[in-house]
């Protein structure tokens, strides 16, 4: 892995947040919210999303482990407060949701 590797790297876990779906609904009316399913690393998604990383998008895309947040994906989301690890990469707003099980 190169410097700039690892710095791009270094950023984007400084940019991660954890937040409430009701702060990510603007982001979906836009149409820019990505889901990544829990298991896959977001950061991994979000390097290859700045890298246009065309191969390995394509293959997430194709076993769902990536996917555009869909409006029952909302819908539930809304229902149940839940809260997302997230990260910005223009003009994406990647998110996983937090399994709290996980996340003592």
């Amino acid at each position: 892995m190169s410097d700039d590797d690892n710095e791009l790297i270094s950023q984007l876990h400084n940019e991660t947040a954890k937040l409430p779906w009701h702060e990510l609904e603007r982001h979906f009316a836009r149409g820019s919210v990505i889901k990544v399913v829990n298991g896959l690393d977001l950061i991994k998604v979000a390097v290859a999303l700045t890298k246009d990383d065309k191969a390995g998008l394509e293959k997430w895309l194709a076993d769902g482990t990536v996917s555009n947040a869909s409006i029952d994906d909302a819908k539930i989301w809304h229902e149940c407060s839940t809260q997302f690890w997230t990260v910005v990469v223009a003009p994406w707003v990647l998110v996983q949701p937090i399994d709290n099980k996980l996340d003592s």
